[in-house]
């Protein structure tokens, strides 16, 4: 018995010691880490062999085992503790004895905190009732899980984002407009000098219109619509003097541009906030990527029998996609400076390739708008040819939003990268096709506007062609906002339910083959992240266009869940970040950063125009802000130049620096922590494994003793036996 107490009882001579626990993986590693970091003359406390176990609730103190006093837990409500129905009954019974032993003061406080509680549950309750497209959502969700659910989700907040932008509009610019009439105001409206360049020609028509020509109108935003609160050139106001103050139109409509970007950004950001802590923990370790998918990959919202089918296989696939990673990996580590120097050379070909194709798709863009334009001002002929000119760079840039996709889904396959980077570096390809072309159009549209016949325009623009440019940005906005919309619709209606017809009543091969719609959550995606890019540049030039993105994207959502229910099925291939929002606000970031390039352009450079819209007094629109900051007090006057000064500028700069930094440094302290939660709990495992061991050693060293204790009492007729001797209690263990 003497080697079985030894390997759990220690020596009580002396300090308190125990063999077994120093053994323990994570007691050595201490002790190197500990002669590493110290030097050799520094003395150890004196419980040197005590440990100090994160998640254990002991501490060794010499001899005695004393326990951590426990901090006092917060009563939760029953209802949200992990017990079963008997133990909640059991807990409420003695919560309500205890109740009685209180004070009548404590009870009433008591009974009020859970009214109190009870009530702001049910106005959470009632408030997520009122929702938007609640229950729509959560039947998505049940029939094809969260993947899906998360695109009608980014939806809805398009939906919501466009809205507020709208309100703000309408709030700040419209809406003194139309009330200054009835409310005492006087309306000063921006009146025509004279000149040349304040000459602004009515384009409405007159006399008997063709029916048809009301539709062109309608869909181009030209002849009745140009006249409306629709579009730019209609706010020729300076401003509205009230009784008690003068409301200033030009400032209120550069602020509220700028307030709707920066309000857009503020919300995106703090959507993606949560979405990229979850990527980055994710991403972080492959391990813990692995153990998620396994134990914890299986989404519980799913009720359809066809939509679990399909989430095991997204799982499958997902698993052998990361192993085809790792696969990947051990190749490119393995590979040979031949095979990199072939790889690399065939990439840069490719890519070359790609941008070729790119560039032949921006000139294609540019010659359509150049070609528009010059169709525009020559007189209509025919209904459908005017109209096809009309669109020619919308019809342009989706033609090529369709192909290059495609090109880019072939050529991705010859330049050998992990599955995952290749859908995000094709999906990257896209964004940069589709948000581009939005930026050639506004440089084709500028560079006619800023060119005269002569050397120098009189006006700063184009005057005799475009006498009221911002107008004519806006119909091209609204013109692509319009087509857009089209081609959704239509390609539900005569593409997918088409094809949905085939695959389901034919029984060709060539139709089992071409199979059922994918839904690619993606491609739809790129495609509202296009229309939003739209409204935002269009917003200074066509005022209501948050309005119209509103029910455009109102009306997509059923398109969308009528052609996911009845027409197409999911991806079997599931995009990784569908999972959450993160990679559509991060690409929806992009296109408000594109967004802002041309808007900024536009007010800051751009001569506006004299001849309409609310800023006839001014060189540049940003003009009408310096102006408003001159007619304030001398004291705010200086304040405003102090914060806009360089001095200012250089020491925020280098405070945002230094709060940066210290932010980085914190994010580094905080990763180096995790690392070593990590490391004690690998350690942890190590010392169970370790001790499960000893375990198994000593019960096969006792059952040895044990057998031999049989045999010498069969073989000597000595009665005596043979007793095991208990270790005195106070001996000091480690479970």
């Amino acid at each position: 018995m003497d080697s079985v107490d030894s390997v759990f009882y220690s020596d009580h001579s002396g300090p308190s010691s125990n063999p077994l626990l120093d053994q323990l993986p994570s007691y050595q590693s201490l002790l190197y880490r500990r002669k590493s970091s110290t030097s050799g003359g520094t003395k150890r406390r004196g419980s040197s062999r005590g440990r100090l176990g994160s998640s254990s609730s002991w501490r060794w103190k010499g001899d005695k085992v004393e326990e951590r006093p426990k901090a006092p837990s917060l009563q939760r409500p029953i209802r949200e503790l992990p017990k079963t129905m008997e133990e909640k009954r059991r807990d409420r019974e003695q919560r309500m004895e205890q109740d009685k032993d209180l004070s009548s003061w404590k009870q009433w406080r008591q009974n009020t905190r859970r009214t109190l509680k009870r009530l702001k549950e049910d106005s959470v309750e009632m408030l997520r009732a009122l929702e938007l497209w609640r229950g729509d959502i959560h039947v998505i969700e049940g029939m094809f899980g969260t993947g899906i659910l998360s695109y009608f989700s980014f939806l809805r907040f398009l939906v919501l984002l466009n809205f507020v932008i709208f309100l703000l509009m309408f709030g700040f610019v419209m809406l003194p407009i139309i009330i200054a009439t009835h409310a005492s105001g006087n309306i000063t409206f921006n009146r025509s000098d004279g000149s040349e360049c304040s000459n602004y020609p009515s384009t409405s028509r007159r006399g008997l219109v063709v029916f048809h020509q009301y539709i062109t109108d309608l869909l181009s935003g030209t002849g009745f619509l140009e006249e409306t609160y629709l579009f730019y050139g209609y706010y020729k106001v300076e401003a509205i003097r009230f009784p008690r103050f003068t409301y200033s139109i030009p400032l209120a409509y550069v602020l509220v541009t700028v307030a709707y970007l920066l309000l857009s950004l503020i919300w995106i950001v703090k959507r993606s906030a949560a979405g990229f802590k979850r990527n980055l923990v994710q991403d972080e370790d492959r391990f813990q990527s692995f153990c998620n998918k396994i134990f914890a990959g299986w989404d519980f919202c799913i009720t359809n029998e066809n939509a679990a089918r399909l989430k095991r296989s997204s799982l499958l696939y997902e698993l052998k996609t990361d192993l085809e990673e790792e696969r990947i990996k051990q190749k490119i580590a393995g590979r040979t400076r031949r095979e990199k120097c072939r790889i690399y050379l065939l990439r840069l070909v490719l890519n070359v390739f790609v941008v070729a194709v790119l560039a032949t798709c921006f000139y294609c863009i540019y010659r359509a708008t150049i070609h528009s334009q010059q169709s525009q001002m020559q007189r209509p002929t025919n209904f459908i040819l005017d109209l096809i000119y009309e669109y020619l760079p919308s019809i342009v840039i989706t033609l090529a939003n369709f192909i290059t996709p495609l090109m880019f889904s072939l050529i991705i396959q010859f330049e050998d990268y992990s599955p995952a980077f290749e859908i995000r570096f094709t999906l990257l390809r896209c964004v940069f096709m589709r948000l581009a072309s939005i930026g050639v159009l506004l440089f084709s549209l500028w560079s006619q506007i800023t060119s005269c016949e002569g050397s120098k325009c009189q006006c700063g623009y184009n005057h005799t062609l475009y006498p009221c440019w911002e107008t004519h940005v806006g119909q091209e906005m609204y013109k692509l906002m319009i087509f857009d919309f089209i081609i959704i619709g239509a390609a539900t209606v005569l593409v997918e339910f088409p094809r949905k017809l085939i695959v389901t009543h034919c029984d060709c091969g060539l139709a089992k083959w071409w199979g059922q719609q994918e839904f690619a959550i993606p491609q739809n995606v790129l495609e509202i992240v296009y229309g939003q890019t739209i409204c935002w540049i269009g917003t200074f030039y066509c005022p209501l266009l948050p309005a119209i993105s509103t029910i455009k994207y109102f009306i997509v959502f059923y398109i969308k869940k009528m052609t996911l229910v009845n027409n197409c099925r999911p991806a079997t291939r599931p995009f990784r970040a569908s999972s959450s929002n993160f990679f559509f606000l991060a690409v929806l970031l992009i296109g408000l950063a594109l967004a802002c390039v041309p808007l900024a352009v536009s007010i800051a450079e751009i001569d506006c125009s004299q001849a309409c819209g609310p800023f006839v007094n001014y060189t540049k629109s940003w003009e009408v802000v310096p102006h408003t900051v001159s007619q304030l007090p001398n004291g705010l006057q200086g304040f405003l130049r102090a914060i806009s000064s360089e001095p200012f500028a250089v020491t925020f700069f280098v405070i945002t620096c230094l709060a940066m930094f210290y932010v980085i440094a914190l994010a580094g302290a905080h990763k180096r922590v995790v690392n070593q939660l990590r490391e004690q709990l690998a350690m942890e495992g190590r010392d169970k494994r370790f001790l499960i061991q000893k375990l198994c050693q000593a019960q096969r060293s006792l059952q040895v003793h044990s057998r031999s204790a049989r045999e010498s009492a069969q073989n000597y007729s000595d009665p005596g036996g043979v007793f095991l001797v208990r270790p005195p209690s106070d001996s000091a263990t480690h479970a």
